[in-house]
């Protein structure tokens, strides 16, 4: 991986990388930046995302600034442990549309060797832990913590604001449901 010491560097193991934090913090740019380079290694990579996220697109990871790649929608993890089993690298988009079974899957993934880069919202739009997210951390060797900017005040944001006043947890949507907060501008609903 770069930007780490060589004796840091895992030899002859897998391991999970997560990538979280709040939407249009660039978490899904970060994914594919990492995939296009183990593609550029000459690694082989399946990427994976839910197929009920069709927001941009149904058979590709879609960043909110355009960066796109081909992957696999699939309904369940357990789907991606035989799809991927070629694969020496997995990308996983949108980590917290999936039941809790994804960190088991990214668990038996790295322990076959293979290296799992997972993706997702780290907090619901209340401003709670979004699971699988948190036990994705406790088990992931290495942990990126995106921050995008608050549309308020212009501080760090790592809150997901809801613009709509839906009360399902899951909402697909994009600038025309969400923003990003801060945590002084953050305002969880009152429900």
């Amino acid at each position: 991986m770069e930007g780490l010491p060589q004796n840091l560097v895992p030899k002859n193991t897998g391991w999970i990388e997560v990538i979280c934090g709040c939407m249009f913090s660039g978490k899904t740019e970060e994914l594919i930046r990492r995939l296009r380079r183990a593609q550029i290694a000459k690694q082989e990579v399946s990427i994976f995302k839910p197929r009920i996220d069709t927001r941009y697109s149904p058979e590709h990871i879609v960043s909110h600034s355009d960066q796109s790649i081909v992957s696999h929608p699939v309904d369940d993890a357990s789907e991606i442990l035989t799809l991927g089993l070629e694969a020496q690298v997995i990308g996983v988009d949108e980590a917290q549309f999936f039941k809790p079974n994804l960190v088991d899957v990214c668990e038996t993934l790295a322990g076959r060797g293979k290296r799992v880069i997972v993706a997702g919202l780290d907090q619901d739009y209340r401003g709670k832990p979004f699971e699988p997210i948190p036990q994705l951390l406790a088990v992931a060797e290495y942990i990126t913590k995106t921050l995008a900017i608050c549309v308020v005040c212009g501080n760090p944001a790592d809150r997901t604001q809801r613009k709509t006043h839906q009360h399902d947890r899951v909402v697909i949507g994009a600038k025309d449901i969400y923003e990003a907060r801060c945590r002084r501008c953050f305002e969880p609903p009152s429900d």
